[in-house]
C-alpha cells in the first residue's frame, strides 16, 4: 500500500472507532432497560405483564429482523432529524445504535433469565423491592453473561459500520469501496479488512477477559 493512504487509513480506522463506541454507548444505555423489561414482565417473573411484554417483544422483533442496509435507509428521515444529516460518520450512528438497541435487549433478557428462580424468590422473601431485586440481584449475578453478550454487539456493529461505508457513513467500509473496490487498489482493501479483523479479535479477546474476571469475583 502507498505511503500516502496510510493517513487516510488511520483516519477511516478512528471514525470506524467512533462510530461502534458511540453507537454501543447508546445502544446499551436502550437495550438494558428494554431487556429488564422484557425479563421482569414475563408471566412468571416479578412484574408479569403481558400487553407490555407482548407489544415490547413485537417491536424488538421486528427491529432485528430488518437488514442493516435496509434499516439505514429507511430512517434517513429521522436520522436528518436528529443529526441534520443522512450523510457521514455520525449520521451512521442512529441506524447503529437502532439496530443494535434490541439486539442488546434480548441479550440481557437471556442473561437475566440464566438466574436461578430460587435466588429471586430469596429476596422476595427478605421484602425486596422489584427494583432493588433487579438492580441488586438480577444485573450483579448476570454480569459477566451480558459482558459477553455486548461482546458480541461490538463485533456485530464493526461489521455493520463497515457496511454503513457503502452509505457515505465512513469510516474503514468507505474507503474499501471508494478506493479497493472503485479504484481496483486490492492493497486498500486487503489492509481495511485486515484492520476489521484485528479489531475483532482484540473486542472479544477483551470481552472474554472482562467476563471470567467478573465470573471469578462472584466466585
Amino acid at each position: 500500500m502507498s505511503p500516502e493512504m496510510l493517513p487516510l487509513l488511520l483516519k477511516s480506522f478512528w471514525e470506524t472507532c467512533y462510530m461502534v463506541l458511540a453507537s454501543t454507548i447508546l445502544a446499551t444505555v436502550i437495550g438494558i432497560p428494554l431487556g429488564v423489561i422484557l425479563t421482569v414482565t414475563r408471566r412468571d417473573h416479578i412484574l408479569p405483564n403481558a400487553a407490555v411484554n407482548g407489544i415490547l417483544g413485537a417491536i424488538v422483533n421486528a427491529t432485528r429482523s430488518t437488514p442493516f442496509i435496509i434499516l439505514m435507509v429507511a430512517i434517513i428521515p429521522l436520522t436528518r432529524i436528529i443529526v441534520g444529516s443522512s450523510i457521514g460518520t455520525t449520521a451512521a450512528i442512529v441506524p447503529l445504535t437502532i439496530s443494535a438497541a434490541p439486539f442488546i435487549a434480548r441479550i440481557i433478557e437471556s442473561s437475566l433469565l440464566e438466574i436461578d428462580h430460587g435466588v429471586i424468590e430469596a429476596a422476595q422473601a427478605m421484602g425486596a423491592s422489584s427494583m432493588q431485586i433487579v438492580t441488586k440481584v438480577l444485573l450483579p449475578e448476570s454480569l459477566h453473561s451480558i459482558v459477553l453478550g455486548i461482546t458480541l454487539a461490538v463485533i456485530s456493529l464493526i461489521g455493520y459500520s463497515a457496511m454503513a461505508g457503502a452509505l457515505g457513513g465512513g469510516g474503514l467500509g468507505d474507503l474499501a469501496i471508494r478506493y479497493g473496490y472503485q479504484r481496483f487498489q486490492m492493497d486498500v482493501m486487503i489492509a481495511t479488512v485486515i484492520v476489521l479483523i484485528i479489531m475483532v479479535q482484540l473486542v472479544q479477546s477483551f470481552g472474554n477477559y472482562c467476563s471470567r474476571k467478573l465470573n471469578k469475583n462472584k466466585l
